[in-house]
């Protein structure tokens, strides 16, 4: 049955219709478009860097801003099928998009990965849930569980207050915009206290919103946190 539904519906990339070989894979040209982050990246914020430095280094911003987390990563740079797969992730409920997503995740995280981390999503305000029907976060880090074997706590951290879209502002309004916004959830947050914590997003740009959350998930006891992003913003060379 397996191999006539196979005749029948033939798996196709995940960005386009394009036929694959195998589910959730991306076609050769959709592939060639992914900037998927590899060689010297910055061990904080996992933003490219040049260089073939061995040892772990971190990049201009993460020397100069106070990263209230200890290691980062993300699986792509925010352009080409990156920022598709980012978009179509958040505005076009393509949920089916998470685990093959989370996949390239593991690999990126790989370096920064403790046994028996705990994964946690950044979470949204529960407006934006109730709009969205769903948490893209969330997704990612339940998928990011089931391949990494970790577990996952999606209500660990809370938005106390919407805190709108990050477009368009500067890097000290974002931090403005998010601070005091995230906090450990009342009951669930106790299960932070003593463990290793990843929190999980679809795009880092600044910071401010993994910073807000590393610094909740620390206030409720964390024993460290680090962050990991599907894509990451970079600075135009």
């Amino acid at each position: 049955m397996r191999r006539g539904l196979r005749e029948i519906y033939p798996p196709t990339c995940v960005l386009c219709d394009a036929l694959v070989t195998e589910d959730h894979a991306l076609c050769p040209d959709c592939w060639r478009d992914a900037p998927f982050l590899s060689g010297l990246v910055c061990d904080q914020c996992g933003v490219p860097l040049p260089g073939q430095d061995d040892g772990p280094v971190r990049c201009d911003d993460c020397l100069t801003i106070a990263r209230p987390w200890v290691r980062g990563r993300a699986a792509l740079a925010y352009a080409g099928s990156g920022r598709a797969a980012v978009l179509a992730l958040k505005h076009a409920d393509r949920l089916d998009l998470a685990l093959p997503a989370a996949r390239w995740m593991l690999r990126a995280a790989r370096p920064i990965l403790r046994p028996g981390m705990l994964v946690v999503p950044v979470p949204v305000h529960r407006w934006r849930l109730l709009a969205r029907r769903y948490n893209q976060a969330a997704l990612l880090a339940h998928a990011l569980g089931h391949v990494a074997g970790l577990d996952v706590l999606p209500d660990a951290l809370e938005r106390t207050r919407t805190t709108g879209t990050q477009d368009g502002k500067g890097h000290a309004a974002r931090f403005a915009n998010m601070e005091g916004s995230i906090r450990p959830h009342p009951r669930r947050g106790a299960g932070l206290a003593g463990r290793d914590v990843l929190v999980v997003d679809d795009v880092m740009t600044s910071g401010a919103t993994f910073a807000a959350c590393a610094d909740a998930a620390r206030a409720a006891g964390a024993a460290s946190v680090s962050v990991l992003a599907l894509a990451r913003v970079t600075k135009d060379p």
